[in-house]
């Protein structure tokens, strides 16, 4: 817990894995926190199994009044995959069955979950999409078609946010640069992340528009506001070579209009 998003105080762990068997016995990921109608808060988290070697990504979730104790629901998992509009498990394919990150918020009496996900149709490095369902409650959801078509240029994209910055509905996201097309990775060798905007917080979002955040190693950030400012904090040095596991210090932020750069250059 923080006060100033430099100085961190860690306290208690709010997840672990479940005992097998389970949709979550072997890891716990990354997700987001809201605020229920009522006044309770959900975490809706990444959960992958020992029973499928941890390859079938699911979405569960945890509730909690305080921030501080979580308890798991009891219908865990609340989302996955479906075979209608998104690529299963194939290792031809890829190397998992991406259904991760949950990302959840409110437009129009809705809640919406997106996620990292893959289409079924599309080249290997174009089918990344962002994944969709839908909510009346947070607790029943229903899985939608993509928020984002695919030939996207990137194979994933992992840590999707999506927030009002600066007035303007803005996408976040980060792809590693082994997961991008040819053409993206010989533009940006280092991967990282990426950004672009639409005209609502449904978009249309298109990640052939999107904007790289000049930092070379910066992965799987958020958008965080703090005293009206926005920053992102995110992993150092990911996703693939001398991962830290650590968090950058804030950096100062804008929307420009086509997506999040330095607001240093602003």
């Amino acid at each position: 817990v923080s006060d100033d998003l430099k100085n961190w105080t860690v306290v208690a762990d709010a997840l672990a894995p479940s005992e097998s068997p389970a949709p979550d016995s072997w890891t716990t990921w990354t997700g987001s926190v809201v605020k229920g109608d009522d006044g309770l808060w959900w975490m809706f988290y990444t959960g992958t199994s020992r029973e499928d070697s941890g390859d079938e990504q699911r979405v569960g979730a945890a509730t909690s009044t305080d921030l501080m104790t979580w308890t798991k629901v009891e219908n865990n998992p609340l989302t996955e995959a479906d075979p209608k509009w998104y690529e299963m498990l194939d290792y031809q394919k890829w190397h998992d069955q991406a259904w991760r990150d949950p990302w959840v918020f409110k437009q129009d009496d809705q809640w919406h979950m997106i996620t990292t996900a893959r289409g079924i149709t599309g080249q290997k490095y174009g089918r990344g999409v962002a994944g969709h369902a839908v909510s009346k409650d947070l607790r029943t959801w229903e899985v939608k078609p993509p928020l984002t078509a695919t030939e996207s240029g990137f194979g994933q994209m992992e840590v999707i946010q999506i927030s009002e910055i600066d007035g303007i509905p803005t996408m976040l996201w980060c792809s590693g640069p082994n997961e991008l097309t040819p053409e993206l990775r010989a533009k940006f060798p280092h991967g990282g992340m990426f950004s672009t905007v639409g005209e609502t917080m449904l978009g249309p979002f298109d990640p052939n528009q999107a904007v790289w955040f000049p930092h070379e190693t910066l992965y799987a950030a958020r958008a965080v506001q703090h005293e009206g400012k926005w920053f992102l904090l995110g992993f150092i040095h990911g996703p693939d070579h001398d991962f830290g596991g650590y968090i950058c210090d804030p950096i100062p932020v804008v929307n420009n209009g086509k997506g999040l750069v330095p607001a240093e250059n602003h």
